[in-house]
């Protein structure tokens, strides 16, 4: 699978949504039995989602289960643990990396860390660095900016970088953004997509298909940067080690390594 860009989250109590998602246009679909589901639904959701996903899917399929030490996260997990339409697990307000282990033991899946809270960003290294089982960790701003109390989204700008540079730390692939929850808002989409390119983070999740599009476009390379990934490349194949190019830009091998990256996900288009 090429790398993914697009997560695009339905709720468990609503395996109609859920089938439209996967034709949506995602590389990622989330189902989720947490905060889009009312508390009398939880059960119906469970058992639902694990119907659906009894077969194999077209793509991947996450489950966002309940928050882990809550009363129905233990029977989320016990259901999903061998579904083959399962690709992974996303655990939600994970604070220590204890709970990453504890999940681990429980399941074959791979799993993925929300951090939604002040304790979350605190330990994210620490989580990110867990159990091999832990393939990702990710931001849940609605419930960390109710945490930290900021009042804009500036505010959120530290605990961003703290959970991408503890990503890259531990190994981990770019985290994606955390929704965008206006989806009528495509322009604050766009701008809030840019300003999270610029920070590290690779990707988003969606709550409507018409957030797609816009999210691939703006995390797709610009012409501009492709024609600087591809001379990059080019530059190293000729000469080995550190050079100029004619620019004045620098290339060594980090450099070289990001333009390699940049190529392999310009391939999306095609």
């Amino acid at each position: 699978m090429t790398t993914p860009l697009t997560w695009l989250y339905a709720p468990g109590d609503r395996p109609d949504i859920v089938a439209k998602a996967l034709e949506a246009g995602a590389d990622v679909v989330v189902v989720d039995l947490e905060d889009a589901v009312a508390p009398e639904r939880k059960e119906y959701a469970r058992a639902a989602t694990a119907e659906f996903l009894t077969d194999p899917q077209p793509l991947p399929v996450h489950v966002r289960v309940n928050a882990l030490g809550g009363p129905t996260a233990a029977a989320d997990l016990k259901a999903l643990a061998h579904l083959p339409g399962v690709a992974a697990l996303r655990l939600p307000k994970v604070a220590s990396p204890e709970q990453i282990r504890r999940v681990a033991r429980s399941t074959a899946h791979p799993l993925y860390a929300l951090l939604e809270s002040a304790l979350g960003v605190e330990h994210a290294y620490a989580i990110a660095r867990s159990h091999p089982a832990l393939h990702g960790i990710a931001l849940g701003e609605t419930d960390l900016a109710a945490d930290l109390g900021v009042r804009t989204d500036a505010g959120l700008d530290w605990s961003r970088s703290r959970v991408v540079v503890a990503a890259r730390a531990a190994a981990l692939p770019p985290p994606p953004q955390s929704v965008h929850p206006d989806t009528r808002d495509l322009a604050g989409l766009v701008a809030t997509c840019a300003h999270g390119r610029a920070l590290g983070f690779l990707g988003r999740a969606a709550i409507h298909p018409r957030q797609l599009p816009v999210i691939e476009r703006a995390y797709l390379p610009t012409e501009e940067e492709l024609a600087r990934a591809e001379a990059v490349v080019k530059a190293a194949a000729v000469h080995q080690g550190a050079q100029a190019l004619p620019d004045g830009g620098f290339v060594d091998a980090a450099v070289v390594a990001a333009a390699q990256r940049t190529l392999a996900l310009a391939a999306r288009r095609g």
